[in-house]
This record gives structure tokens, C-alpha cells and sequence, in this order.
């Protein structure tokens, strides 16, 4: 529980307040007897109840009928809306160990995933992946990663597996680390990558808040615009997704649910990655720094790129539009 209370009440997923796992059990059974499938009771009830619920309807519906509920979702469902309806189903942190075990075992190295869920948790949550990945898999996170990544990504992938952030703001770091920055960065011919990992890898975010601010008025330029001259790549990539998290990580999903959604197809992976691991803990605020970023709000880009159950499902996750 401890894990949320820092974003209480952020999330527009709530748990349900009359609630009954047995009479919910019932009414999942019912939309997947006989013939056809009721989707919409699947889909309105599922994204009514919060995980922790959902984990006792499936352990009621197991006691009740004596199956397996993920297993009856699956074979009466298809598509993206299928797999929409097992990540809702999935305890969120054996869904996240799902994920980087996925990106690192599929054909080729899923990056994007690695860096989305090792730059935006909080060493607490990346502490509990590491035990729940160790537990299920038998091999240490640490080592599969490592094997499968490079150069200063696989360093900078390394130090927030660490999972130790500093706390707090240290007022006497602030001025020498703008100050390395950008002697690694902008002052210097070639890039000390060292330097980037081992401050944007360390701190906190109030504190690289602060070192950003100071940054630019050493420098004139914004951090980000020094990580994009200085670096490519997959560490490029990473250390973006570090200063934008330590910005605001409701504003880190905005931008990457943005890019999911901009221009022709749609990232459905990442679309129901983020919709449903923030649904209960700060897709509020990733909708308001959306609505801030963007012409458009989450709610309408969600409807215009989507359908069907998919989409009416993806919607009520959202919670309601920004106008």
C-alpha cells in the first residue's frame, strides 16, 4: 500500500465500493456461457474494479466453476482488446517482471521497454520487480539485462537497477553538477557519457530539477537539447526518459502516449502498457500535463485512433475528456 500514497487518489481507477467477488465471478461467467460472448459487461465491470479486486473475482471464479478465469477471458476474446483485458488481469508488478522479461527474451531487445519501466518506477518498485523476477524466473534481472544490452546504455540500464536514487535536495551538489555536465557535454570535444550516468543516474529528481535550472543559466541551453547533440542511440534515449521522469513522470507518459497515437498506426503495446500499469496511480495527471502539451486531450486522441470494444475500454481507463 505504501507504494501509491504518494500519488493517492490520482489514478481514475478506484476500488469498488459494494464490492463481491462472487457476484462478480457470476456475472463474468454469464457474459461467456452459451453462445456469443457479452463483451461490454466484460469490459464495463473489469475496468470498474481495481487490480487487487480483480485478483479475487478471478480466485472466486476458480472456486465457484473450478477454471481458470484468465484462461476462459482468452479463449472467448481476440486481438487487442484480448490482450487489454489480460493486462488489466495481471498483478502490477508480475506484469511489469511479463514486460522485461518479454523485451529481453523476444527476437531481438524490446529497448523501449527496458528504458519506459526502469527510468519511471521508483527504487522501491524496481527493488520489488528484481525479487518478483528472480521468483519467477529463476535468473537474476541484473544479468539477463546485461547480457542482452551494450556500452554506456547497458552502464546507465545497470545504475537504476541499483535502485538507489538519493533522496532529497543536496544543496551543495547542485552548482558541481551542472558544472560536469557540461564540461562532459558542450565544453568538451567527444562526450564523457561517465559523467551523464553517473549524476542523471543518481539523484534525485527534486534535486536534478535544481541542476537542471542552474544548468541552463551556465550553459543556455536546456539538458535535453545537450543529450541530443551529445549522445544518440539507445543512451540517448535512456537519459531523455531520465530527465523527462525527473521533470514530471505524468508528463513522461503524456509524451510517450502521444507517440504512440501521432500519425499513421498505432504502438498498441505501449498504448496498453501505460493506459492500464498508471490507471491507478496517476493517469489524472497524465491527462492534465496531456491536455497542457497537446492540441488535443488523451480522451480524443484514444478515440480517434482506436475502436471498437478496444476502444471503449481504453476510454473508460481514461476516465473522461479534457476540454
Amino acid at each position: 500500500v505504501s507504494l501509491r500514497t504518494k500519488s493517492a487518489g490520482r489514478g481514475t481507477v478506484k476500488p469498488h465500493s459494494g464490492f463481491n467477488a462472487n457476484n462478480d465471478a457470476e456475472v463474468l461467467y454469464k457474459a461467456m456461457k452459451g453462445l456469443g460472448t457479452d463483451e461490454d459487461a466484460i469490459l464495463q465491470l473489469l475496468t470498474a474494479r481495481s487490480n487487487a479486486q480483480r485478483q479475487e473475482i478471478k480466485a472466486a471464479y476458480k472456486t465457484l466453476h473450478g477454471k481458470d478465469l484468465v484462461d476462459d477471458l482468452m479463449s472467448e476474446l481476440g486481438g487487442k482488446f484480448e490482450s487489454l483485458i489480460v493486462t488489466l488481469m495481471t498483478p502490477p508488478i508480475m506484469y511489469e517482471v511479463t514486460c522485461l522479461r518479454d523485451a529481453i527474451k523476444g527476437a531481438g531487445t524490446d529497448e523501449k521497454v527496458l528504458v519506459e519501466i526502469l527510468a519511471s518506477r521508483s527504487p522501491n518498485e524496481v527493488n520489488q520487480i528484481k525479487s518478483l523476477y528472480k521468483r519467477e524466473h529463476n535468473d537474476d534481472l541484473e544479468e539477463d539485462v546485461t547480457g542482452d544490452t551494450g556500452g554506456h546504455f547497458k552502464r546507465m540500464l545497470v545504475v537504476l537497477l541499483q535502485a538507489s536514487r538519493q533522496q532529497g535536495i543536496q544543496e551543495d551538489l547542485i552548482q558541481s553538477d551542472a558544472q560536469a555536465l557540461f564540461v562532459a557535454g558542450e565544453q568538451k570535444y567527444g562526450t564523457d557519457e561517465g559523467q551523464f550516468i553517473t549524476i542523471l543516474g543518481n539523484r534525485s529528481n527534486a534535486h536534478l530539477r535544481r541542476v537542471f535550472e542552474e544548468y541552463r543559466r551556465l550553459s543556455g541551453y536546456e539538458i535535453e537539447e545537450s543529450i541530443q547533440r551529445e549522445t544518440s542511440g539507445t543512451l540517448q534515449e535512456v537519459l531523455l526518459a531520465v530527465v523527462k521522469c525527473a521533470r514530471s513522470v505524468p508528463g513522461y507518459f503524456a509524451d510517450s502516449l502521444y507517440g504512440a497515437m501521432k500519425g499513421a498506426g498505432t504502438d498498441d503495446q505501449t498504448l496498453i502498457r501505460i493506459m492500464v500499469s498508471r490507471s491507478e496511480v496517476d493517469m489524472l495527471d497524465i491527462r492534465a500535463e496531456f491536455r497542457k502539451r497537446f492540441a488535443t486531450s488523451l480522451h480524443k486522441m484514444i478515440q480517434g485512433d482506436t475502436s471498437g470494444d478496444y476502444r471503449k475500454a481504453l476510454l473508460l481507463l481514461c476516465g473522461g475528456d479534457d476540454a
